[in-house]
């Protein structure tokens, strides 16, 4: 009887899931502007002042959250940096921008935070299908990252890849 042999598994090649580097739904909230304007308009400091301390910041506890206005207002900056001093102290991080840039900065910051050690001299694949989207900033991101210090770097699967960088001897 013939042994069948898995030879993407015996390959070496390593693979690289972005998906890991995600934020996730449960790691994020939004702190919307809208709700604090007059006629969702016009900020009124003094209101927009006495909303804040009165307003529930528990949900935020622990989150990622970006700092927004879903309707079409000028917005003075100092109401977003006020905004932050009651953030700051109980969230992961604090964010201005819409939810998806937040999500993308993430994603850069974890890419930014991996081990390369292990990658060094390695073949390796990433990840490029999955139920996750991931924005090409990761990829781009990933690829500056590894591509100094791999023997080859490919994007796919490993039983079927693309070549995107081989070390030259």
């Amino acid at each position: 009887m013939e042994t069948i042999v898995n030879k993407v598994a015996e390959s070496g090649i390593l693979t690289l899931d972005l998906a890991k580097y995600m934020a996730t739904e449960q790691d994020i909230a939004s702190f919307d502007l809208k709700p604090f304007l007059f006629r969702e308009m016009i900020l009124r400091e003094k209101d927009y002042r006495e909303a804040l301390k009165e307003h529930d910041w528990s949900s935020f506890e622990q989150k990622h959250v970006h700092i927004y206005c879903s309707v079409d207002a000028i917005i003075p900056m100092w109401a977003n940096m006020l905004a932050v001093t009651y953030l700051q102290p109980i969230a992961k991080s604090v964010f201005f921008g819409s939810k998806e840039a937040l999500e993308h900065h993430l994603l850069l910051q974890h890419i930014a935070q991996i081990d390369t050690n292990e990658y060094i001299d390695k073949r390796v694949v990433i990840k490029g299908c999955g139920d996750i989207h991931i924005p090409a900033q990761g990829y781009v991101a990933v690829s500056a990252l590894l591509q100094p210090l791999v023997k080859s770097l490919m994007y796919g699967e490993p039983c079927s890849t693309v070549p995107v960088y081989k070390k030259k001897n």
